[in-house]
C-alpha cells in the first residue's frame, strides 16, 4: 500500500476544507450537488469521448497502481540474470530452456525463449525493445485519460459557475438571494480546479512514474539477456546491471 498517495489525497482536500473553516465558512458552503454533477459528469464525458475503449479499460485497471504500485524487483532481477548467465556458461544456452518454462515474468520468459532459439543479439534487442515500446505506449495512452480530465475539469467548472450566475441573474429582483446565489455558483469553479490539481493531474503523474519504472526494469532484463547472448561473464553482467539499482 502506497501511504504517500493516501496522505497526499487526504492532505490536499483537508487544507481546502480547513481553509474554508478558518475563513468562517462551513462544510455546507462547499457542498452543492448540481455543481458536482456538472463538473464530475462533464469531465468524465469529455474524457471518455476522446479515449478509445481499450485505453479506457487499461486506465481503469491502472488506477489501483496509485495505492498499490506494481513491484519492479531490480535487485532480484539482477540476481536472476546472473544465475541465468551461470547456467548458460555451464550448460550452454539450451540449459536455459527449463528455466524459461518456469519463469513467471512473461517479458523475461519471451527473452529467454528467443535466447534459447539462438537469435542473434541484435535481433533479440530489436524484438524485446519493440515489445517494451509498444507496452509503454499503451500504458501512456491510458494515463492520458487522467491527464485529459485534469485539463477539462477547470473549464467544466467555469461552465458550471456561469450557469449558476445565469440563475442568479434571474433573481436580480430579490437582492437577498444574490449573495448566496453567487457563492454557490463559484463552488463549481472550486470543484473543477481542486479536482484537476489535487487529484486528476497528480494521479496521471504518479501513473507515469509507475510506467517509467516498469520500463526501466524491462530495460534491465533486455541488457542482461543481450549480455548473456554475447557470452559475457556473470560477474561482468552483474557490475553492468548494478547501475539500474536506485
Amino acid at each position: 500500500m502506497d501511504i504517500l498517495s493516501i496522505l497526499g489525497i487526504v492532505l490536499g482536500f483537508s487544507v481546502i476544507i480547513g481553509g474554508n473553516f478558518i475563513e468562517g465558512g462551513s462544510i455546507h458552503s462547499l457542498l452543492n450537488s448540481s455543481a458536482a454533477m456538472i463538473v464530475i459528469g462533464g469531465t468524465l464525458a469529455a474524457a471518455i469521448l476522446q479515449t478509445p475503449l481499450q485505453s479506457l479499460k487499461r486506465s481503469l485497471f491502472m488506477f489501483r497502481w496509485i495505492f498499490q504500485p506494481p513491484y519492479s524487483p531490480f535487485k532480484e532481477g539482477i540476481t536472476k540474470l546472473v544465475r541465468w548467465a551461470n547456467a548458460a556458461r555451464k550448460d550452454g544456452l539450451l540449459g536455459l530452456e527449463h528455466i524459461s518454462e518456469t519463469e513467471k515474468d512473461l517479458f523475461a520468459r519471451k527473452g529467454l525463449q528467443l535466447l534459447v532459439d539462438g537469435r542473434e543479439p541484435e535481433a533479440l534487442r530489436r524484438i524485446l525493445e519493440s515489445d517494451l515500446i509498444l507496452d509503454e505506449q499503451r500504458d501512456f495512452d491510458a494515463v492520458k485519460f487522467y491527464e485529459s480530465m485534469g485539463g477539462y475539469s477547470p473549464t467544466i467548472g467555469i461552465i458550471g459557475a456561469v450557469m449558476g450566475l445565469i440563475h442568479v441573474m434571474n433573481n436580480l429582483a430579490d437582492p437577498a438571494l444574490l449573495g448566496p446565489g453567487i457563492a454557490v455558483a463559484f463552488v463549481a469553479t472550486i470543484y473543477g480546479v481542486a479536482l484537476a490539481n489535487l487529484f486528476f493531474l497528480p494521479v496521471a503523474n504518479k501513473l507515469r512514474m509507475c510506467v517509467n519504472e516498469r520500463s526501466q526494469y524491462r530495460e534491465l532484463i533486455i541488457e542482461g539477456i543481450i549480455a548473456i547472448a554475447d557470452g559475457e561473464s556473470p560477474r561482468s553482467i552483474e557490475l553492468k546491471l548494478n547501475g539500474y539499482l536506485h
